[in-house]
């Protein structure tokens, strides 16, 4: 965290700094992203902010942070799209907070009586780990690479999903997937791939990725969903644009949908909205669970 104190010397990362950051370009930024993407950035992310756009200015041969926001005020949709990604945090791994999956294959279990498709979505794709572990819970809970189960991923950031829309992925990154399922839905690679795997393509073939900005002010969403995973991302909006996305999630749920939320998240400001039906599982209120 950034502190204040009389006669303090300049830290390392400051002695070594090509652009000059000032705290009301830091003020730009934080408006900048809060408008766009929701996203609330503390006081204590300043080096983090500046490491990281530090690179678009390099990218662009400019000298300076003010012609680098001014490009973004112009609205300049390249080099927005550039700016949220850089400024977008994608940690994520298979199977991340592993209660859940269970709890989806029941939840498949219940939904699919008597209807031929279900439909889940993956709204913080990232780098695909999510929504690839989803598909895998339901073959295995069908027993067959072909569920009846369509997956949408999205994310704000396009670079995580051109990644994610490869699925190829180092060793370490399915180190928590036993080795009869990587067998079962990943190829070794081998040659120049060694030490990578690739997900199958029929499970690929369940998931649909596209960009996707939860602050759009209308979803174009033509379906409603089983399922919805939106983990770990409500840490990074304030209360207000929180409750605005889960008024927006809960009419697309279908009846005895269930909403999964990340560890660190609770939504006791939106109990008119969702009710809390297990860890970190919720369902719309009024509606059938």
């Amino acid at each position: 965290m950034i502190t204040e104190r009389n006669s303090r010397r300049p830290s390392n990362s400051e002695e070594i700094r090509q652009f000059h950051f000032t705290a009301a370009d830091f003020a730009r930024v934080r408006d900048l992203i809060y408008h766009a993407a929701g996203i609330s950035l503390s006081p204590a992310k300043q080096d983090l902010v500046y490491s990281r756009l530090a690179r678009r200015l390099r990218a662009r041969q400019l000298t300076s942070f003010n012609d680098y926001l001014a490009i973004l005020e112009s609205g300049e949709p390249e080099e927005w799209e550039a700016f949220i990604n850089a400024l977008t945090t994608n940690l994520t791994s298979f199977f991340r907070e592993p209660h859940h999956f269970p709890i989806l294959a029941e939840q498949l279990q219940k939904q699919q009586a008597g209807r031929r498709q279900l439909a889940v979505w993956s709204c913080a794709a990232s780098s695909g780990e999510e929504p690839y572990s989803i598909a895998i819970t339901a073959a295995e809970h069908f027993g067959t690479l072909n569920p009846p189960v369509r997956i949408l991923a999205t994310d704000i950031d396009t670079a995580v999903l051109e990644r994610a829309r490869r699925g190829v992925y180092r060793l370490d990154q399915v180190h928590k997937i036993p080795p009869p399922q990587l067998k079962r839905y990943f190829m070794r690679g081998t040659g120049t791939n060694a030490g990578l795997v690739k997900v199958r393509p029929e499970l690929q073939k369940l998931i649909t990725f596209q960009q996707f900005n939860l602050l759009e002010p209308a979803w174009q969403l033509k379906e409603r969903f089983d399922a919805i995973f939106c983990r770990n991302v409500m840490i990074y909006f304030d209360k207000r644009t929180q409750y605005e996305i889960l008024r927006k999630f809960r009419p697309i749920l279908q009846s005895g949908g269930l909403f999964f939320a990340g560890h660190s998240e609770s939504f006791h400001h939106a109990t008119d909205l969702f009710r809390l039906c297990g860890k970190t599982v919720y369902a719309p209120v009024g509606r059938e669970a």
